[in-house]
């Protein structure tokens, strides 16, 4: 099979390497998958999954992170434009309360996979499992790493921003257009100053302490701390 691009100790470098394996095995519609928002204190989690078309490569995929935002917008369009299929899903903060923000990320990228059409018959997900019905690989930095994860991360990215920024219209007191939901000063600051929205992750520690003493949270919500709330993607 070969060694890895980004075997031993070497920087991570976002290569088809991952895809081209997956080919010569005999699978043709490989999908990657990633999620983005998880660690943030607001708003839901959005997953995406893209299918390349190698006839059709987009130049210059990489983790959404290492991008500006015009780059991003830019790289989002040509992958909408040239993937055989591509998909983004959501998961509320509701429901991030209800499950944990772990389960919330494999369910919106399950939900993104399940959208696919055509569908894939081999699946590359950024570092954990998936229960899809098709052969999967997790990849460790796989944003980094392997290029239609990158491009997953890009469209997620793309799609939550702009969600964002309407919630900003919505809430503007948090500052949500800038820090898109992120636990930056800024976000912390408005938290103190006005406590938490109902589209807020209450079992996200920084947001349960901003509860004002004797309030309670929304109606079914609770604020039980998440094992993951300290996590920043």
């Amino acid at each position: 099979m070969g060694a890895s691009p980004n075997s031993g100790d070497r920087p991570l470098t976002c290569s088809g390497y991952f895809e081209r394996q997956a080919r010569t095995r005999g699978f043709f519609r490989v999908a990657g998958v990633d999620e983005v928002g998880r660690g943030c204190l607001f708003g839901p989690v959005f997953a995406a999954a893209v299918i390349l078309d190698p006839t059709r490569p987009v130049r210059g995929l990489r983790d959404s992170k290492q991008l500006d935002p015009d780059r991003r917008q830019v790289l989002a369009a040509r992958i909408r434009e040239r993937a055989l299929a591509w998909a983004v899903a959501s998961v509320e903060a509701r429901r991030i309360d209800e499950v944990n923000i772990l389960q919330a990320s494999r369910l919106a990228m399950k939900q993104a996979v399940e959208r696919l059409a055509p569908g894939p018959d081999y699946v590359l997900v950024d570092a954990i499992a998936l229960d899809v019905a098709a052969p999967q690989q997790a990849l460790i930095h796989g944003d980094a790493r392997c290029f239609s994860i990158a491009a997953a991360s890009i469209l997620a990215k793309v799609d939550r921003d702009e969600c964002l920024r309407r919630w900003d219209e919505v809430y503007p007191q948090y500052g949500l257009a800038q820090h898109k939901g992120y636990a930056t000063p800024e976000h912390l600051r408005a938290l103190a100053a006005h406590g938490p929205s109902d589209e807020h992750r209450f079992t996200f520690e920084p947001v349960a302490l901003a509860v004002p003493p004797g309030a309670e949270p929304p109606a079914g919500r609770r604020m039980q701390l998440s094992l993951f709330a300290a996590e920043a993607r």
